[in-house]
């Protein structure tokens, strides 16, 4: 697939970028190919480039001199307190939920991987069937208004929705392999077109630090190293994260996990307990359950840190696990999906497992004891805990330059971007008056 035309003129020893020139630069290398002649040309039309670096933590921009992204903080507009994911708090379900203003409930991708009880097939990320993915992403909402857009690996992308059909010109079919600096060199190749070939909504995602926060959990020095050095002066540049993480080493056994039944299986009692503990010590397994319960493998949907169970056809979840079962539930607690917290968003689709286990913050649930030592990072828990708070900063000619914003959900930004481009947004779940609170007047 041929790429946007790459400009190959440099700027001259000395010359300091525009700020949001040197934000899109990921490498020392890859700056000295980025042109600032290109940013400062003054645009016809309202740009939108939205970038997600996936998992990174609120906080993160503070544990490293990351100059570039610091300088987007302190010039642009920021949330002060991180921006707050929907749940659960996952990649697919918050990379759609930015760009559709829906909660997963209401697009109906409702986790990273899960079956569709009606017909039982089994979505996955590499899945871009139309029938999985609800709502109206916003380069649908362009293209169906005549607005150019082009994306760059954003989940959902891929997939055909109204008029947008993943054109090979605007359109990268994901392949993680790809260099960081050659996506950024794509997504300033669109500058290079003309006017009326120029997308005004862009897209561009980036894995890390997600994948290192996997391995060595969000408090290692390798993090630092991972985070983007990565976004001019006339485009509305939006960084931010899908999703926190959150440290699973370090903490000293506890008891969790408490028998419990389902239909007309054994009574739950309240006097025994399985060991449980954070990653890398024993941790709650479903095999020192079965002498009250006779739980198989495949009603557990997923397991950490969303613990989802869909019992078969006749076994009613109702006479099953409730609210309140779980004694210990400090550590976790079970809940029939219409009883979970109205905040969470989390109970009106039929995808969603009947029975959902909010796991306590940093601790995890197997089928299996394991003897294996484990210390990493995870993500997918309440996204009421701070550590799934992830970054929002924007600049550009409709942001506030140093201003800080209460911390807010991701279902707003869909609206923030669609105002910036004078789109009319498709229904969603976000506030038609958040906008304002947030951007300058186009006047």
């Amino acid at each position: 697939m041929a790429s946007p035309p790459i400009s190959g003129k440099l700027r001259t020893p000395g010359d300091s970028p525009p700020l949001t020139a040197a934000l899109l630069q990921p490498s020392v290398p890859a700056s000295q190919r980025l042109t600032a002649s290109r940013l400062l040309l003054l645009l016809q039309k309202p740009v939108v480039l939205l970038i997600s670096s996936d998992g990174f933590r609120f906080g993160y921009q503070f544990k490293a001199p990351l100059p570039h992204i610091r300088r987007l903080f302190a010039n642009g507009t920021s949330a002060a307190e991180g921006l707050i994911p929907v749940f659960p708090t996952l990649t697919f379900p918050n990379h759609y939920s930015i760009v559709t203003s829906l909660y997963p409930s209401s697009h109906c991708i409702i986790n990273n991987y899960f079956p569709d009880p009606i017909s039982g097939d089994h979505f996955s990320m590499a899945n871009h069937d139309p029938k999985w993915w609800g709502g109206e992403p916003l380069w649908a909402t362009a293209a169906a208004q005549g607005m150019l857009a082009a994306t760059f690996f954003w989940p959902g992308s891929e997939v055909q929705k109204g008029s947008w059909n993943c054109p090979d010109k605007y359109c990268r079919h994901y392949n993680g392999s790809v260099p960081f600096e050659d996506r950024v060199d794509t997504i300033l190749g669109y500058f290079d077109l003309p006017s009326d070939e120029m997308p005004q909504f862009l897209t561009l995602y980036f894995e890390d630090p997600d994948h290192q926060g996997h391995q060595v959990g969000p408090d290692e020095p390798a993090i630092t190293d991972a985070v983007i050095h990565g976004v001019f002066e006339d485009v509305n540049i939006i960084l931010l994260g899908d999703h926190g993480m959150v440290g699973t080493c370090d903490k000293a056994q506890q008891s969790l996990c408490q028998p419990v039944s389902f239909g007309s299986t054994r009574a739950s009692r309240a006097t025994r307990a399985t060991p449980v503990t954070k990653q890398g010590q024993e941790a709650c397994v479903f095999e020192e359950l079965a002498p009250w319960i006779a739980l198989e493998k495949d009603w557990v949907l997923s397991m950490t840190p969303l613990l989802a169970i869909r019992p078969p056809d006749g076994v009613s979840p109702a006479e099953g696990l409730g609210s309140g079962k779980v004694e210990n539930g400090e550590y976790m607690r079970m809940y029939l999906k219409e009883n979970l917290p109205s905040r969470l968003h989390y109970s009106e689709n039929y995808r969603i497992p009947p029975i959902i286990g909010l796991v306590e913050e940093g601790y995890k649930v197997e089928m299996k004891r394991s003897k294996r030592k484990e210390c990493g990072g995870a993500h997918g828990y309440d996204n009421a805990f701070f550590s799934m708070r992830t970054i929002f900063a924007a600049h550009g000619p409709r942001f506030h330059g140093g201003r800080t914003v209460p911390s807010f959900e991701n279902v707003e930004i869909y609206n923030v971007m669609a105002s910036i481009l004078n789109l009319k947004p498709a229904p969603n779940n976000g506030s038609a008056s958040f906008p304002g609170t947030i951007l300058l007047s186009s006047k």
